[in-house]
């Protein structure tokens, strides 16, 4: 890969492919690009994710952290076409695919947004993420520690993480930074991913 999906402005020409995947048990046809994550196919970690989450919220806010296309976007979506769906990536390509994916498919819930456009004050019921690991550990950090910290009393976020790439380490990290008020556990293991589960009490 020659850039990184998570640019704000992919420098790779933008050629549109179309694509049918399965998302919460419906045949949905999406566009996807160059520059940004998994622009040919379902992520393997993203389907690990979408197959072990427990049923969103069916109504309040959830979010998506690192959007791409949409997928984990519009699987909130159909799940809970009651609730407000946030898709957020620095990636501005991502964030127009993933409105347009939403549109084409009747998911009028999904607001695909940079994270500066997110009101400051919006708190979540649930957050589903596939984060984007290869930023690197710092950046990775500062990430998750902008979103989680927003999760709603009662609230719960699921991550998906490969295990070689730091799962088993980022579990402790998470549990340490965040702090009273929270339990972060393995939530489950497949396919060399694991599923971290964040509850705020």
């Amino acid at each position: 890969m020659s850039e990184q999906y998570f640019s704000a402005e992919p420098s790779s020409a933008d050629v549109r492919r179309r694509l049918t995947v399965t998302l919460q048990g419906r045949e949905t046809t999406v566009e996807t690009s160059n520059g940004v994550f998994s622009g040919s196919r379902l992520d393997l970690g993203t389907s690990v994710l979408l197959r072990e989450v427990p049923e969103p919220p069916a109504q309040g806010v959830l979010l998506d952290i690192g959007c791409g296309w949409g997928p984990v976007a519009l699987a909130l979506a159909f799940a809970s076409p009651e609730a407000d769906v946030w898709a957020v990536d620095v990636n501005e390509r991502a964030v127009e695919l993933t409105a347009a994916n939403a549109g084409a498919n009747g998911c009028a819930n999904v607001h695909a947004v940079t994270p500066d456009q997110v009101p400051g004050d919006l708190r979540f019921d649930a957050i589903w993420s596939n984060p984007p690991i290869r930023v690197g550990k710092e950046a990775l950090h500062e990430l998750l520690m902008t979103w989680l910290p927003r999760l709603k009393e009662g609230g719960a976020a699921y991550l998906v993480v490969q295990r070689n790439l730091g799962a088993d380490s980022l579990i402790p990290w998470l549990a340490t930074a965040l702090g009273d008020g929270y339990d972060v556990s393995k939530y489950h293991s497949a396919k060399g991913y694991r599923v971290i589960e964040v509850l705020r009490h």
